[in-house]
């Protein structure tokens, strides 16, 4: 037996279709702006906390994305809008370096020449440990040897070593 409402319910939006589109504007780019000031670490690494946060987020921005609408059309015009906004900003950082770097960041300079630069690694939340480990994978086995050591943009820790 069919509830006579089954599909009202399902498919009628409880807001107007732009409200959808307007709160997940709003909402994508405060995350991005949020997630690009928590640092490129955070990006780089994913970890069992990182997704726990991922889960979190998703769970904290739901009544803001979706309001009072519990619809399947809602639920899919917001992951269509939400999908088009990666889309265009992906699209815009591939063709302007000044939107790339806005919203990728930069790649940052970590030790040159044997110095590391500790209060950089302070600043970027690496720890001496995670610069250690870089090294290690790279087969760098004293800071001495190192050229140049770079955080990516991607949140990885690029490491030149010395010409022998």
């Amino acid at each position: 037996m069919s509830h006579p409402n089954f599909s009202h319910d399902l498919f009628d939006l409880a807001m107007p279709w732009w409200v959808f589109i307007a709160r997940a504007v709003i909402v994508y780019f405060v995350l991005l702006a949020m997630i690009r000031v928590s640092g490129k670490r955070t990006m780089g690494q994913f970890t069992a906390f990182d997704m726990l946060l991922v889960v979190l987020l998703g769970n904290a921005v739901q009544n803001a994305l979706l309001g009072p609408d519990t619809s399947v059309g809602g639920g899919l015009l917001l992951a269509a809008t939400l999908i088009g906004l990666n889309w265009l900003v992906g699209l815009a950082s591939a063709r302007s370096a000044r939107v790339e770097a806005l919203v990728e960041g930069s790649p940052v300079l970590l030790a040159r020449e044997g110095q590391v630069y500790k209060q950089v690694l302070r600043r970027e939340l690496i720890s001496k440990e995670d610069f250690e480990k870089a090294m290690r994978e790279e087969g760098v086995d004293d800071v001495g040897d190192i050229h140049m050591a770079v955080l990516e943009t991607n949140g990885h820790i690029t490491i030149i070593q010395r010409n022998a």
